[in-house]
């Protein structure tokens, strides 16, 4: 697995691609009980942080989904956490 979450603040989890390889047309989903919100972050480079606003989610019920390609396959990956 590419990333690792960093959860100092709850509301605010920062996101590292840990790979050696680029991520690719990275996007975000992040569900809880009012709905779902994208964000679309682009290619993601190795070691690069980004910063996840949860504050108007609920953190006891919101689930993140990352989805990615990785430019070595073409394939799509995607993987889901909690805070």
């Amino acid at each position: 697995m590419p990333w690792s979450i960093r959860r100092a603040d709850p509301s605010h989890p920062v996101v590292t691609n840990d790979s050696a390889e680029s991520a690719d047309f990275v996007r975000i989903v992040r569900a809880d009980q009012s709905g779902e919100v994208v964000q679309l972050w682009g290619q993601v480079l190795p070691s690069e942080d980004i910063e996840l606003c949860l504050c108007a989610a609920d953190l006891d019920e919101v689930i993140v989904t990352l989805a990615w390609f990785r430019p070595v396959d073409g394939l799509e990956y995607v993987w889901r956490f909690v805070v």
